[in-house]
């Protein structure tokens, strides 16, 4: 019964999300909420992929476009979704075409991510397959302090 309690401990759960035909993958600790996306109000001069600010609650939250962040055409999804993450203090939503589930993962199945460029490629965490899918982990956190985020922050923040 020890080995399992071990294992367990072993294991990360990620929430899956679609962007396009991928499947991608958060740490769950991450998360804070999934919401339906909603209007947003834009920000002049934000970059293309922030769609805008958020009031969640009191709390102005910017909104990014994980599609356009990653290079990919905007959403064609009709009911995308919001995953709204807490990050060092910091709360932000990403919008995505939709969520799937929660897998608990352990550290021998996350392989590493392999090497290419693109901006996309400092943020994968690793690669996981699972039976006939490949999850990409996403490091939301190291993202999400990209500079280009952390100055749309500080603009929600001075909205507010």
């Amino acid at each position: 019964m020890g080995a399992v309690d071990k294992h367990q401990v072993a294991l990360e759960e990620f929430l899956t999300f679609h962007l396009g035909g991928e499947e991608y993958a958060i740490d769950i600790l991450q998360v804070q909420e999934i919401r339906a996306h909603e209007n947003v109000t834009r920000i002049a001069n934000a970059p293309e992929f922030i769609k805008g600010v958020i009031n969640l609650r009191g709390s102005i939250v910017p909104i990014v476009d994980l599609r356009l962040k990653f290079g990919m055409p905007a959403t064609q999804s009709k009911l995308p979704v919001v995953i709204i993450l807490s990050i060092a203090r910091q709360v932000i939503g990403v919008v995505v075409d939709a969520v799937s589930d929660v897998v608990g993962l352990a550290a021998e199945q996350i392989r590493p991510a392999p090497e290419v460029g693109g901006a996309i490629a400092g943020f994968i965490r690793g690669i996981a397959p699972i039976d006939t899918r490949m999850l990409i982990l996403v490091d939301i956190e190291r993202l999400m302090r990209s500079d280009e985020v952390a100055l749309i922050s500080q603009a929600a923040t001075k909205a507010a």
